[in-house]
């Protein structure tokens, strides 16, 4: 199993890199002729928080890349032992495939609307029917079950470490799109709000 997972992640994590933020982003490019990627390099807290997301894609690269070309390299990534067999492993395999198919049907819900960030320019429409009536939040629910299944794959301070940051990023990231919708949408939000639970 190990070997065919050496060959599998680093597949797995393109085709994921590719139906949740490639081809999303170009979607949203061709439908409304704008960049979805709303991060920029200032030193708000928002574009700091884009740049905290990066650091965590590049973690989660390296620790897949790591595990599948270098024991050697590998092996200082701390792994924790009593987590580390094949049960966890499967486990694991099953949250992170499940977590893609939720997030890619949330974001296909989305449509146009769909953004990386918070775009303070092009206002969007809410989004309450589908998934999102189970979750105000889905695709970042489907990125915090993406870190916990990798982590039970690849147990190690690094997968932890990415875990940990990704759940509490997100949920500063949640707090500033809330404050965010809020004005733009009002009430409806509101109702909203009290309707649909934050995560699930």
């Amino acid at each position: 199993m190990i070997n065919i997972l050496k060959i599998y992640l680093p597949i797995y994590l393109l085709i994921y890199l590719l139906l949740i933020f490639i081809i999303p982003s170009y979607r949203v490019y061709k439908l409304k002729g704008i960049n979805p990627i709303t991060f920029k390099r200032s030193d708000s807290v928002h574009d700091y928080i884009g740049l905290v997301m990066k650091i965590i894609v590049i973690g989660i690269a390296l620790n897949i890349c790591l595990y599948s070309l270098s024991d050697k390299y590998y092996n200082f990534l701390s792994s924790i032992h009593y987590l580390d067999n094949k049960n966890s492993k499967i486990i694991g395999l099953v949250i992170i495939h499940a977590s893609l198919i939720w997030i890619g049907i949330s974001q296909k819900q989305m449509k146009e609307n769909w953004r990386i960030g918070i775009d303070e320019i092009n206002s969007t429409d809410l989004v309450t029917s589908g998934v999102f009536k189970i979750s105000r939040n889905p695709v970042f629910l489907g990125m915090i079950l993406t870190a916990s299944g990798l982590f039970l794959i690849l147990p190690n301070a690094l997968s932890l470490t990415t875990l940990v940051l990704t759940y509490f990023i997100i949920q500063i990231q949640i707090r500033l799109e809330e404050a965010h919708l809020k004005v733009q949408h009002g009430e409806k939000y509101t109702m909203y709000l009290l309707q649909t639970n934050r995560l699930i």
